[in-house]
Formats: C-alpha cells, sequence, structure tokens
C-alpha cells in the first residue's frame, strides 16, 4: 500500500495513467460484445498491423505517430468490416490480407530508413506491445486517449439501440428502417480509435485481449445482450484497476499484466458457468 501511495503522489502520470487504462479497458469491452457476436474479434490483430505501419512512416517522416496512425487504421477498420459484407472474401482473410501487407510494408519501411531504425523500432515496439512502464507514459498522450475514450464512450451510448439491432440481424433491422450499413461503419470506426488509444499504453497486438476477454467471460454467465455489456464493464474496469497495481507493485509491462488478469478472469468465468450448465 504504501508503495501505491508512494507513485500516485510522486508521479502525476500514474493517476492520469489509471484513469485512462480504465477508459481504455472499459471502451474495448463494450466495442468487443458487438465484434464477438459479429464473428470479427480479430479485427485488433489486423489493425495492429497497420498501426505498426503508420507507426514506422510517420517516425520515418518525423511525424507524430498517433496522428499518422490514427486515420490509417480507422480507414482500416472501414475498410476490413465492408469486405467482411464480400462474399468473395471472408472476414478472416480480409483480416489476413490487410495485416500482412500492413506488416511487411512498415517492415520495409525500417529497413529503407537505416539511420533512424532505432527510433522506428522504439516507436513499433510500443505500438505493439505497449509502455514498459507506467510511469513512462506521456502525458499527451493521457489527454488524447482520455479525449478519444469519452467519445467512443458518448457514441456508444447515444447509438446503443442500432448498435444491437446491426448487431443481431443486420437485414431486419434495415427492413425496419435503420440503416445498417451506417452503422456498420460507425462500430468500424470506434474499432480503429480503441486501437489507436491503446497503441501506447495497452500495446495494440494486446487490445484484442481487452476486446474479447471481458465479452467472452461475461458470455459465460449471462445469456442476454444488456447483462452481457454491463457485466463486460465490470469486468473490463476490475482487470484494469487490479492490472494497474500489480504492474506498479511488480513492475510489470502494462498491457501484458492487464491482458493476463482478464485471462485470469475468463478462467473463472468459465468454471462458473460451468458449474451453471452442471446444476440445469
Amino acid at each position: 500500500m504504501e508503495t501505491l501511495i508512494f507513485y500516485f503522489k510522486t508521479y502525476p502520470t500514474v493517476r492520469y495513467s489509471v484513469l485512462v487504462l480504465t477508459l481504455v479497458s472499459l471502451c474495448a469491452a463494450l466495442l468487443g460484445v458487438s465484434l464477438v457476436l459479429k464473428r470479427f474479434s480479430m479485427i485488433g490483430d489486423g489493425l495492429s498491423h497497420v498501426a505498426f505501419g503508420a507507426t514506422s512512416v510517420a517516425t520515418a517522416a518525423s511525424f507524430t505517430p498517433v496522428y499518422i496512425a490514427l486515420p490509417f487504421t480507422v480507414v482500416s477498420a472501414v475498410l476490413l468490416l465492408r469486405i467482411r459484407s464480400n462474399t468473395k472474401i471472408q472476414g478472416d482473410a480480409a483480416i489476413a490480407m490487410i495485416s500482412a501487407g500492413s506488416l511487411a510494408f512498415g517492415y520495409m519501411i525500417l529497413n529503407l530508413f537505416p539511420s533512424k531504425s532505432s527510433s522506428i523500432s522504439a516507436d513499433a515496439c510500443s505500438t505493439l506491445f505497449g509502455s514498459a512502464s507506467i510511469i513512462g507514459i506521456k502525458r499527451s498522450d493521457v489527454i488524447l486517449c482520455a479525449v478519444l475514450a469519452f467519445v467512443v464512450l458518448f457514441v456508444f451510448i447515444f447509438f446503443y439501440h442500432k448498435i444491437f439491432a446491426v448487431t443481431f440481424d443486420e437485414n431486419f433491422a434495415t427492413a425496419t428502417g435503420t440503416k445498417a450499413e451506417i452503422y456498420n461503419t460507425l462500430i468500424a470506426v470506434i474499432t480503429g480509435v480503441v486501437i489507436v488509444m491503446a497503441m501506447n499504453m495497452v500495446g495494440s497486438l494486446l487490445i484484442s485481449a481487452l476486446i474479447t476477454f471481458p465479452a467472452l467471460s461475461a458470455m459465460r454467465v449471462f445469456k442476454t445482450f444488456k447483462k452481457v455489456i454491463i457485466c463486460s464493464a465490470f469486468i473490463a474496469v476490475f482487470c484494469a484497476l487490479i492490472g494497474t497495481v500489480i504492474c506498479i507493485l511488480a513492475s510489470t509491462p502494462v498491457g501484458s499484466t492487464i491482458a493476463l488478469t482478464n485471462i485470469a478472469v475468463f478462467g473463472i468465468f468459465y468454471l462458473i458457468g460451468a458449474l451453471k450448465s452442471g446444476k440445469k
């Protein structure tokens, strides 16, 4: 406890980071329910490679990575969900195409600019796996993540019923007058924003754990969309806080600690779900 108090008093970024990590985890969990139900939960892995390529280009051109990665990642997310509706190219194949291409492009940039390779490598590693320490998170990144998180939460709450409709049955939603294409695009944009939010803090490769595990954990116990959403949100916030405490006390990487905490909670919920099924 004394160590936690010391870090919170000595390092202002720790206080901000706890807030933002909680918001990022919450946004990822809320979005994750729709993505898991749409069988598109692996989009995080694909978009992480896009962020890697965009970060490599930005660093080579001496630009701030996040301002280049954000539009590239959002556009790629929209393209992925649009390609998903193409019967000739299934969702998993679309992810493989875009992620492999982006990863190859990023690595090519890494080798074409040897004078900046160390800087690119550092930014790319941070993009993929997140910050090695919660203290190293920049205040500008914290502010940007906080703003984006509140935007994502507002959009999700405001369009909750529409997102619910297109998640379960796009054809029925369209028949009732809902413009499913618009809301699918909205989900894609939010997905891209969440990936960029997580880049320097959790790591875009590890964001898949924050997207999928809270939703999967909640689905083991609850069966209605509303209950799954609420439970998933609580799980995400709990894992973010516990993971952050462990990170501070044990000096472990931020992203992997929170991801492993989510995996542990999933194991608990899996057992609870199995016990509930056995009693019926």
